[in-house]
């Protein structure tokens, strides 16, 4: 795949061509016994109506070392009221003297606080914030080692990814509690510009906040009734994209049903929204990838859908609680410096899990995210090339 070009960022690590093989389940590791690490390590998950595929990451975690090594907790579905909750998890983490390492999937707004509240009385824990939403500097002095898509370089990839579907319009759902996130709204306005770029019309529309008063299914509803008053407006030749987990399953039955175009999930992978959209798949747990694959592009080619949805190759939110608990591991171990982050052992850990789970090639780069004149070597954006359905 051809890498994407960095154009503000200083390119610290290049991960190359991964090579895996697939199986009908998800693989299950070596089992309670394998690789044991002294202590235990924590993870702190969304909860399954925000996204899955983060709960499955720690699901899959547990059942590769054991519950006696993994303890899996989910903040509160509405985490934007129920911050005072968030801290009393960590608390109640922080006072577990056998964790060693706490992985945090997603760091959604007030895990800041809660992290200072768990560093109060632990600073031997090494901390992993994956999908952070709030400032990265701030993030970036809590954290030992941050982990997220490459948000900004993201935007023009999609676009030009969307005008290859042959996009004439690009419609950009969010909401202003993303929109104050610097790297979500420096995105969209990158994507505002790429679009001119590519003389594509743009279009920023506001969608309800899922932790707002109509919660999930509020914003759910709205996509689905949004998009085809959309297409009826702009035509078919409409990309669509939204900044929220919990729109994707809507946003792809839509643009599906509307003959749409999707470039992307907002946390790219083949899981994400597709299985339930399209109606793929059942019972607990996700299906094999390269079976999941295969099967949405069936479905796909049943409303000639074939070349207008794409994501990338792996999926991104499993990808940064595994490679993060395979790095503290390491970290717990002594096998990677105290201080500082270790890019090959890093890069290494993200292969092993890429290889257990994918069966085709993965081109990726990994950078460090800078901002205001300084560069952060522990918070690290990662950008894929597309799988074409």
């Amino acid at each position: 795949m051809k890498k994407i070009a960095i154009l503000v960022l200083i390119t610290l690590v290049m991960a190359g061509t991964l090579m895996a093989g697939g199986s009908k389940d998800a693989p299950a590791g070596g089992g309670a016994g394998a690789g044991p690490f002294p202590g235990k390590i924590a993870i702190i998950s969304s909860d399954v109506s925000q996204n899955e595929e983060e709960y499955r990451a720690a699901e899959y975690l547990v059942k590769k070392y054991g519950a006696d090594k993994v303890t899996v907790v989910m903040w509160p579905t509405n985490f934007m009221a129920e911050q005072e909750q968030m801290v009393t998890i960590a608390s109640r983490l922080a006072a577990d003297r056998d964790i060693k390492a706490l992985i945090i999937n997603q760091s959604v707004p007030g895990t800041n606080p809660a992290v200072d509240k768990f560093k109060e009385t632990r600073d031997d824990v090494f901390i992993v914030y994956c999908t952070p939403q709030e400032n990265p500097p701030d993030v970036a002095r809590r954290a030992n080692l941050v982990l997220m898509p490459n948000e900004l370089d993201m935007g023009p990839a999609m676009v030009k990814q969307a005008k290859k579907q042959g996009a004439k319009v690009f419609v950009h759902y969010s909401f202003p509690r993303h929109m104050s996130q610097p790297l979500l709204s420096g995105r969209r306005d990158l994507i505002r510009q790429t679009c001119a770029t590519e003389g594509i019309q743009f279009v920023d529309a506001t969608a309800p906040d899922p932790t707002g008063d109509s919660g999930v299914t509020g914003a759910q509803q709205f996509i689905l009734e949004d998009v085809p008053r959309m297409v009826a407006r702009y035509g078919k030749d409409t990309a669509f994209f939204s900044t929220n987990c919990s729109m994707q399953i809507p946003l792809i039955k839509a643009s599906f049903d509307g003959g749409a175009i999707y470039p992307q999930p907002c946390c790219p992978s083949p899981y994400h929204g597709f299985p339930s959209a399209l109606g793929i798949g059942s019972g607990e747990g996700l299906p094999d990838i390269n079976w999941m694959i295969n099967e949405t592009k069936k479905v796909l080619a049943t409303k000639n859908g074939q070349g207008r949805f794409s994501t990338w190759p792996v999926p991104a939110s499993m990808t940064w609680t595994n490679a993060g608990a395979e790095y503290a591991i390491k970290w717990i171990k002594g096998e990677v410096p105290k201080t500082g982050i270790d890019d090959k052992a890093l890069a290494d850990c993200m292969s092993a899990y890429i290889k257990e789970v994918v069966g085709a090639n993965v081109d990726a780069q990994m950078i460090a995210h800078s901002e205001g004149g300084q560069t952060f070597n522990n918070f690290k954006l990662i950008l894929m090339g597309y799988l074409d359905y």
